[in-house]
């Protein structure tokens, strides 16, 4: 599976709208915070890539460990254990808000089924409450956006929190 690290990108593809593109991610952002896996789930493609690197934003995930480096069945899986409401890392559950701001279209990307995503990028902060505490976690997410059937769909996101290259606590929930 590659990830497409190199910056090549294409021009903006012409088929995205703005608003549309940014309610598509303040609303994958809520179905995170609210905990709605399944509406969560739903808006990723066939071939997604969810990445979280560790140490660096330009680390190999096929050479360097990630905090999260799942492909489509994978995303599943993770879904399917949280769903459960076993997660101890979870139990209880996380109080979630996030913020994204600056976001800026990137350009385009071909894809694998021959036509071109959307490459967007954004900052975010997330407000995470539980029982031990809060914390604050930041960073930048690169979106890569698919039209399939008329309707947005999620295929890659990589998200470079901001101190990466420290300890980090337990990431239980959808970053």
């Amino acid at each position: 599976m590659t990830t497409a690290m190199s910056t090549d990108l294409v021009p903006v593809p012409e088929e995205y709208d703005r608003v549309e593109v940014e309610q598509f991610l303040y609303r994958e952002a809520r179905y995170a915070d609210e905990s709605d896996y399944d509406a969560w789930e739903a808006l990723w493609t066939d071939d997604a890539l969810y990445w979280v690197p560790a140490g660096s934003a330009d680390a190999d995930p096929n050479r360097q460990m990630s905090i999260i480096f799942d492909n489509r069945s994978r995303i599943s899986t993770r879904l399917k254990q949280t769903r459960t409401g076993r997660r101890y890392a979870q139990a209880p559950p996380s109080n979630l808000r996030r913020l994204i701001t600056n976001i800026e279209f990137l350009g385009g990307r071909p894809n694998p089924l021959g036509g071109v995503d959307l490459e967007v990028g954004a900052n975010f902060l997330v407000l995470e409450s539980r029982a031990r505490g809060n914390e604050i976690w930041g960073g930048r997410t690169t979106y890569r956006i698919r039209r399939e059937n008329g309707e947005l769909r999620l295929a890659y996101k990589k998200v470079v929190l901001v101190d990466n290259d420290k300890p980090i606590p337990t990431l239980g929930f959808l970053i």
